[in-house]
């Protein structure tokens, strides 16, 4: 729900822009990382999102603990409306400018292996976990 254009991008058009600069250039049009590899948990009440956010609290975040991805993937088969939830939320690798706004904006903020505090956008409510990121 949250891409503008459903995207299973693996890798695919990613291949030009690999051989660019690297780490050096920061300052580019697209800032410090083009693509971003998350899973996210989609609902369009708030006390659904909450729900699902409190069992990722109670099983790893309130320890201070990351939340493995298939952890993550099985609340999402669980709460998610969106989907991507048959996959565990996961929305594979997305380029900047693929997402509506407060989403990419979460996901390109959030930390490698981190998870994301519930927000809202068009779509409903969110919670994000990113895996990984590129250029």
């Amino acid at each position: 729900m949250p891409p503008k254009g459903k995207g299973k991008a693996g890798g695919g058009g990613g291949g030009d822009d690999k051989g660019k600069g690297g780490k050096g250039g920061g300052k580019g049009e697209l800032g410090t990382c083009t693509y971003v590899k998350a899973r996210h948990i989609l609902c369009e009440k708030q006390g659904k999102i909450n729900e699902a956010y409190k069992k990722l609290q109670e099983g790893w975040l309130d320890e201070g603990d990351k939340v493995p991805p298939a952890k993550f993937g099985e609340i999402a088969q669980e709460y998610s409306e969106c989907p991507s939830a048959k996959k565990g939320g996961d929305l594979g690798w997305f380029p900047r400018g693929k997402m509506a706004g407060p989403f990419q904006d979460v996901a390109f903020a959030t930390p490698i292996g981190a998870t994301s505090a519930p927000f809202k956008s068009t779509h409903g409510y969110h919670v994000i976990l990113v895996e990984g990121r590129k250029n």
